[in-house]
């Protein structure tokens, strides 16, 4: 394969880390920004966000040559606005290549750039960088950055967290914080003082505390496997050696962790978060499970002098790792309030429901009703399969109609390639299912198309796929 020379002005795909490759643009780094020793790399900034990194010339692809390929295996809302953002870019600099943004030549006029701040690791000023080809916005030190340091640590992320957030009262007493300018550039988050913990980082933990850790919060975190700490640990967060104690050290601690059994043995266990909690210490359950478990949790925080809140988030991985989470709180409000930072962070909206165990059932419907679909969606797929009927024109049919929607979309194109990595861990959608037929039993509400569901996930479980996708449990209808 010909090595492919880039230069600055090349508008480029950047692969950083584990995020996915993002479109941008290589151009010159500020004069104070010393380039990585040992390894060629191009200084690039990324579409959409307020990110700039060194990236390696090995993690760099052309722009328009690699277009189409990278469209089709990137999906979510703010890809495709950076997406968007390039061809805007290129729409504007057609015919007018000598004046690209931010640098000037013989014919072009210069945009002065004010220096970027490269911080330190024990530098716990995380007031954020703009472009430094941008007039900066007057008052507000706070812009989403992170850099590459002459280390070469990874502290840059290519999803554009810039919400400006109102609060909204609703006519049923809940209350709802949603983006009033979600896609803003040039917005920010004032991330609080107060100091946050964070215990599990699974498949929504991880996306959660990165995207704590991008917006400036302090966040000390803890796991199970503590190896997963050492990513977070590189991008900023402290270590905590058991849940007690970071529950001791922080203010706010969130958790979020498989089921109702590790949620009690997190605050109840050896070294739990119950031994950590003092008057005023505020502990966020995240974690999906039965209101009964929230009712418990509450009860011993608070008789300990603690807050509690509760705040399930409905989404996925992805969703996670874009902060484009919904969070469900229930509990003692005045936490809520103190949270404001922390779920704009890693949410596009969020809704307070009142007392502790009502974001529990909610949470608990909404899977249900999920985990259902997904089902149904997986039976029509094998059905048409069964009938001699094309599966891809089943998809392109169904996404033309009322059903249409990324959720069908993606789910029924990893089926259809034999992708079931997790994005929703099929055990847990099981687990919730479960969580919500009880529920049912306990209102005696009949919850049958649940229950169906249900069957379906466990024959899915019995064939090894309980750490698959959701969307594994079409494999119950394969075998």
């Amino acid at each position: 394969m010909a090595t492919v020379h880039l230069r600055i002005g090349d508008l480029v795909w950047g692969k950083l880390g584990r995020y996915p490759p993002w479109p941008g643009k290589i151009v010159s780094p500020p004069k104070d920004l010393k380039k990585p020793r040992g390894k060629k790399c191009h200084f690039v900034k990324f579409f959409g966000t307020e990110d700039h990194a060194w990236i390696k010339v090995e993690q760099l692809k052309p722009y328009h040559a690699h277009k189409e390929e990278m469209i089709k295996i990137n999906k979510g809302k703010r890809f495709q606005q950076a997406v968007d953002a390039v061809e805007d870019f290129l729409k504007k600099a057609k015919g007018k290549e000598q004046n690209s943004e931010g640098k000037g030549d013989s014919k072009g006029k210069k945009t002065p750039k004010k220096p970027l701040k490269i911080l330190d690791e024990d530098d716990e000023d995380l007031s954020a960088l703009r472009d430094p080809s941008e007039k900066p916005v007057k008052d507000d030190p706070h812009f989403h950055h992170f850099l590459l340091s002459q280390s070469e640590k990874p502290a840059s992320s290519m999803e554009p967290i810039s919400k400006r957030l109102k609060i909204i009262e609703e006519d049923t007493a809940s209350t709802s914080i949603q983006a009033a300018d979600s896609t803003a550039i040039n917005g920010s988050i004032t991330p609080t003082d107060k100091r946050i913990g964070f215990l599990g980082l699974g498949l929504m933990g991880s996306g959660i505390v990165s995207n704590l850790l991008k917006m400036g919060h302090v966040v000390t975190v803890w796991n199970r496997t503590a190896e997963k700490c050492d990513l977070f640990i590189q991008e900023g967060a402290r270590l905590g050696r058991t849940p007690a104690e970071v529950a001791s050290m922080c203010d706010i601690t969130f958790s979020c962790v498989s089921d109702p059994k590790a949620a009690r043995d997190l605050v109840l266990g050896p070294s739990g978060v119950l031994q950590g909690i003092r008057p005023g210490k505020c502990y966020v359950e995240m974690s999906t499970v039965d209101p009964e478990t929230i009712t418990e949790l509450s009860q011993v925080i608070t008789s300990r002098g603690g807050r509690f809140l509760e705040a399930p988030v409905a989404g996925s991985q992805q969703l996670s790792n874009d902060g484009m989470l919904v969070i469900l709180a229930a509990g003692d409000r005045t936490v809520y309030e103190d949270c404001s930072s922390c779920f704009q962070a890693m949410g596009k909206s969020s809704f307070f429901l009142g007392e502790a165990g009502n974001a529990a059932r909610m949470m608990l419907i909404l899977n249900m009703v999920q985990g259902s679909f997904m089902a149904t969606i997986a039976e029509g797929l094998t059905l048409a399969q069964a009938t001699g009927q094309s599966q891809q024109t089943f998809l392109d049919i169904l996404c033309q109609g009322q059903m249409a929607s990324t959720f069908v979309d993606q789910k029924c194109q990893n089926i259809l390639q034999g992708n079931f990595k997790p994005d929703y861990y099929l055990k847990h959608i099981q687990k919730d299912l479960r969580l919500a037929i009880c529920m049912g039993d306990m209102a005696n509400h009949p919850t049958p198309m649940a229950a169906a569901a249900n069957e379906v996930y466990k024959r899915a479980k019995a064939l090894d796929q309980s750490d698959n996708d959701i969307s594994a449990v079409y494999r119950a209808y394969i075998h």
